[in-house]
């Protein structure tokens, strides 16, 4: 493999001898006579290793080495001098350096320290090839589909991805919004940073303050420490708020003011934060309806709408559910210590007939109970849920509206509603947290529908 080394010193001799001694060793040697001059050659050259004189005018040896970990942290770095105490030995190798050589030096020294240093080179970059190559084959497989709606949701990804522009992904429940939003971090410029999740439903209301911003000890009954908030924990890197759309009206003011001002103020503590954090937001709400409502804020919508991503249901990319079935029983299969080869024709047939209301995550789940119950390696139609071969496909108990068009909408999708929660609770003998998976969306989403609905569980027929 043939390595590019970069010699920077202020004596041209110096570089001459070091250029010479290294390229017999096939190195391709570049030279620069300052700090500046090196770093245009770093910038333009694709360099495996420095080897820079401690002292020079201008920019010098400490000065590069701090630019060079700054801006190029996996190159390696020499550091030569001719003062070599053990105060700059050891100082350079607390910022950074590789190793040091003292000057004057012996040729068969430097090259054995220059050969680690590449050698050292040559493994960082087979684990950044290695970590490229699982980072594209997770995303292959985190991100199945090749059907027109689904395609264009790949090219936004691609688009947005290097952003740092607000996005706003929308969709049915179960549509893979996270994993989207997770996809963008990964192949975005700020996949080395952290990927914080925040699940703005699951959170009761008088804790979401703090759980978002942080809070000092002592700030409320409860606070005996202090507490890093989820924007401090994104610093750098993005935030996901899924379920925004359920929200308390009273927090969203303070996030809208810590997306315009890029600022937070940690409960109980008046000092502001600076935070950088690129936020995706997800909802399955239609959030004009909401702020239409009074129940969302229309400037927190629209500095959240900045480029939006919308989600196909399952059954507008219905080509795409062979082979996400495919991918669900070799994974699950795997976990469970089983092998599976694929479905048969009719279990085929029986997927792309149902309309998966719960989308990708209900697939997953239909997936997993058939693992479970096959035989052998190919998935039978009979090793499919009863619930797909209802008389009214994928209804899972609910009606299918035919007819004249309702004179009353509003009170029609209701009644539509409340079959689904009726079938779901019937389904999962009353358990509302399975009902509420099974449909696809959170309890406290499932509650406020019981609530709005009058659906009583305790008459629910188990």
């Amino acid at each position: 493999m043939t390595h590019n080394v970069l010699v920077v010193d202020d004596e041209p001799k110096l570089c001459d001898l070091l250029a010479s001694a290294l390229s017999q060793n096939g190195v391709t040697v570049f030279t620069a006579g300052n700090g500046l001059h090196a770093l245009k050659v770093l910038e333009a050259e694709d360099i495996d290793l420095v080897i820079s004189d401690w002292r020079m005018p201008g920019m010098d040896g400490p000065q590069l080495l701090a630019e060079i970990k700054s801006r190029f942290p996996q190159l390696p770095v020499i550091v030569m001098t001719a003062y070599s105490t053990v105060k700059n030995a050891v100082q350079s190798m607390r910022n950074g350096a590789f190793d040091y050589i003292a000057k004057p030096f012996d040729i068969d020294e430097l090259d054995i320290t220059v050969s680690k240093a590449l050698q050292f080179r040559d493994i960082l970059k087979d684990n950044q090839r290695m970590r490229a190559e699982l980072d594209e084959h997770q995303q292959i497989d985190s991100l199945i589909g090749d059907s027109p709606t689904f395609r264009r949701v790949l090219q936004a990804i691609d688009s947005v991805r290097d952003s740092n522009a607000t996005i706003l992904l929308t969709g049915e429940s179960g549509t893979g919004k996270e994993m989207v939003a997770r996809a963008i971090h990964k192949h975005g410029n700020r996949a080395d940073k952290p990927f914080v999740a925040v699940n703005c439903a699951a959170i009761p209301e008088g804790l979401l303050e703090s759980e978002m911003f942080g809070h000092r000890k002592g700030a409320f009954t409860g606070a005996v420490a202090d507490r890093v908030g989820r924007f401090m924990q994104a610093d750098q890197g993005t935030l996901f708020l899924d379920e925004i759309g359920e929200m308390p009206l009273a927090l969203q003011a303070k996030i809208l003011r810590a997306l315009q001002e890029r600022v937070i103020e940690p409960v109980g503590d008046p000092r502001e934060r600076k935070v950088d954090v690129r936020v995706i937001a997800a909802t399955n709400k239609n959030l004009l309806d909401a702020v239409a409502n009074k129940e969302f804020r229309e400037d927190l919508y629209y500095r959240l709408n900045v480029f939006p991503i919308p989600l196909p249901a399952l059954r507008e990319r219905a080509e795409d559910i062979a082979p996400l079935a495919r991918h669900f029983a070799h994974t699950l299969g795997a976990a469970a210590g089983k092998r599976f080869t694929g479905f048969s024709a009719e279990a085929l047939q029986a997927m792309a007939s149902y309309s998966w209301p719960g989308n990708i995550r209900e697939l997953q789940n239909c997936v997993e109970r058939a693992t479970i119950v096959a035989s052998g390696v190919v998935i039978e139609e009979h090793d499919l849920p009863a619930y797909l071969f209802a008389s009214n496909p994928g209804s899972s108990g609910a009606p299918i509206i035919e007819g004249n068009v309702p004179a009353d909408l509003d009170a029609a999708l209701a009644e539509v509603e409340k079959a689904y929660i009726l079938a779901a609770l019937a389904q999962s003998n009353g358990v509302q947290a399975a009902a509420a998976q099974l449909i696809g969306i959170s309890e406290r989403s499932f509650w406020y529908r019981l609530k709005k609905l009058g659906i009583h569980v305790d008459k629910i027929v188990r």
